[in-house]
């Protein structure tokens, strides 16, 4: 070894010893250069969806993303089951969020909670009126989820910044169209006819979408902002499979 390294620094000459001696590292292998022509340069694409957290698949098949982790409050409204907002809180704690599930019925929580570790692993359950402030951050985004049935009251924790909101109503009720007009984003399963013309008149659906709702199938859910609606369906894992069972809109 020591011969071959001195044999090496003889051949380098006086330039390959002051690379050396400058810290430059050894000259490596040469590559010709990377290059691409101007008019292609508008092809060049990353495969990066947005961050937060998968919904299911849109109509194309490609992962659907809710970003519930911002630095402004944000309201959800989902019109469903109790399955798809289970799906959502789980993989909203596994993006690092903290979930607060307001609700008055425990027990069709508490599995989910002593699965991720009896509530010290980002998922608490809390009585209705009796979430305690949530001090999220930036470093500590919080999920609110309120599963308070068809009136829930006003929350004494509601959205702010790095803390959403998402509010489960199994089917509409008086005080969902203040809800509607409410909520930044609104989810809906499949309800009725009468229901989906009461939900298209108020966060004005086209007619197409509304005579789809009364049709969907379970786990199919349309999410709507007020500039895009997109179809997802919510495709659990074998994990969440066997904790939560299959997907159904009625529990």
């Amino acid at each position: 070894m020591t011969t071959s390294t001195q044999s090496s620094s003889s051949e380098g000459g006086p330039a390959f010893r002051e690379r050396l001696r400058t810290g430059f590292g050894l000259i490596g292998p040469r590559h010709p250069r990377h290059t691409l022509p101007v008019e292609q340069m508008s092809a060049l694409t990353l495969p990066l969806g947005d961050d937060g957290v998968v919904a299911g698949v849109n109509a194309e098949g490609q992962p659907a993303v809710l970003g519930v982790n911002r630095p402004t409050p944000y309201d959800i409204l989902l019109i469903g089951g109790l399955w798809t907002a289970q799906v959502l809180a789980l993989r909203a704690a596994a993006t690092g969020a903290r979930v607060a599930v307001e609700t008055g019925r425990p027990q069709a929580w508490m599995p989910m909670v002593h699965a991720m570790g009896g509530g010290q692993n980002g998922l608490a359950v809390y009585d209705v009126g009796r979430v305690p402030p949530q001090g999220a951050s930036a470093g500590t985004p919080v999920l609110v989820v309120r599963d308070c049935g068809m009136r829930p009251p006003r929350g004494r924790v509601v959205s702010a910044p790095w803390q959403s909101v998402l509010t489960l109503l199994p089917y509409l009720s008086p005080v969902a169209p203040r809800l509607l007009r409410q909520a930044r984003l609104v989810g809906v399963q499949r309800v009725s006819p009468d229901e989906a013309a009461e939900i298209g008149r108020v966060i004005g659906l086209p007619r197409p979408e509304i005579e789809s709702l009364p049709t969907l199938q379970d786990g199919l859910t349309l999410w709507c902002t007020e500039r895009d609606r997109q179809y997802v369906l919510t495709q659990a894992t074998d994990a969440e499979t066997g904790l939560l069972g299959m997907a159904r809109r009625m529990d």
